[in-house]
């Protein structure tokens, strides 16, 4: 889905804007692997998905609890997410951290948008309508959840709509 620019000689800086808004992964690594090689992924997936719902973090009744202000549940789990997050990201610049494979993981600034916050509020009704974002979807599918189905085509509609929309869109 990536849109061609007419831009002659990228610079390195352009080209990291170039591929930030076409939604490429500018820390893609450039080495190859065979196909098992993904299965360490399928195994982390799994073993979140089944973390989540042992800790209700999929559960619908959680979330609700949360956005109506009645549980601090969520919010411990998201507020110790965010420390973690902080504290591994502090921790990869200082003691310069490659990945698994010796590459060199970067960090690129990031411009702020009126975009975003239109993009927040728009996620965080539909999370505190569903119950779900993105990622617990797939848990609550692999739980028994059948509902949960719907949100996952409603999410890929969404993602194929602002995909069509995008360049009309505020950024």
């Amino acid at each position: 889905m990536s849109t061609t620019h007419n831009i002659p000689s990228a610079s390195p800086d352009t080209d990291h804007e170039i591929r930030a808004i076409d939604t490429m992964c500018i820390n893609e690594s450039h080495l190859t692997h065979k196909w098992y090689h993904n299965l360490k992924y399928l195994a982390v997936g799994i073993f979140f998905g089944v973390t989540f719902v042992k800790a209700e973090i999929v559960s619908w009744f959680r979330i609700q609890e949360m956005f109506r202000l009645q549980s601090f549940h969520m919010y411990g789990v998201i507020g110790t997410a965010v420390v973690v997050g902080i504290i591994s990201v502090w921790l990869i610049r200082r003691l310069n951290i490659k990945t698994i494979y010796g590459e060199e993981i970067v960090f690129h600034p990031k411009t702020f948008n009126k975009g975003q916050i239109i993009g927040g509020l728009l996620f965080g009704l539909g999370w505190a309508i569903t119950g779900a974002c993105p990622g617990p979807i797939f848990a609550q599918i692999g739980s028994g959840a059948a509902a949960a189905s719907v949100m996952l085509l409603s999410a890929m509609a969404g993602t194929w709509v602002y995909g069509y929309f995008r360049h009309r869109l505020p950024h």
